[in-house]
């Protein structure tokens, strides 16, 4: 049940990272009464500079999608497996076929394992991103007219992911251990003659 929570969330976090393909919008372009009748809201970029804006942010989206998209991905897989490893228990295969327990152990070994590698890629394409000109350039042209938020760094969702994957390394490996526990205690009281 853990790992379906933690997956839940690292999906949750990771989605975060792709979000709307946004993009500068500047009140004129909405058009309308309040723009033209009340003067709108100054954001301090002319027409030049704001259609920059709207570039810069719409190919720093494209830069950050493949990375999230197969966060993603990896999220819905993580998400997927410990509810087969659910209804498997609820259909009482562990006790049918004990070598089931060790074959999950496995698959729960190779996942952990498996992560670690995921969560550097994930960290690695994120921060190649980050340090991208394209970044820099939205990071600068924001900077100059006061804007806050837009610095090229990782922000907190995307931490969170990272520190989920790790949480969620650790959670598959204590499962491979309780796994191999029950597989034992399973062993053992089919040994033990029954008891009228």
């Amino acid at each position: 049940m853990v790992e379906v929570l933690l997956a839940a969330l690292i999906l949750v976090c990771s989605s975060v990272s792709c979000g709307s393909a946004g993009g500068y919008t500047g009140l004129s372009a909405l058009g309308g009464i309040y723009y033209y009748q009340y003067g709108g809201a100054y954001s301090g970029f002319s027409a030049a500079e704001g259609e920059r804006a709207q570039q810069l942010d719409q190919r720093f989206y494209l830069l950050k999608l493949p990375v999230a998209r197969a966060a993603m991905a990896v999220a819905g897989c993580l998400l997927v497996f410990p509810c087969v490893l659910i209804l498997v228990g609820v259909l009482r295969v562990p006790w049918r076929f004990p070598a089931w327990l060790l074959i999950e152990c496995t698959l729960y070994i190779v996942i952990a394992v498996g992560t670690v590698p995921a969560l550097y890629y994930f960290l690695h394409s994120l921060l190649s991103v980050y340090n991208s000109s394209v970044c820099k350039e939205r990071e600068q042209l924001y900077q100059s007219k006061g804007y806050q938020g837009f610095w090229c760094s990782l922000h907190g969702a995307e931490i969170a992911a990272g520190l989920l994957g790790c949480l969620a390394a650790m959670a598959y490996l204590l499962s491979a251990g309780l796994a191999v526990r029950d597989y034992r205690t399973g062993h053992e009281q089919k040994q033990k003659p029954l008891q009228l």
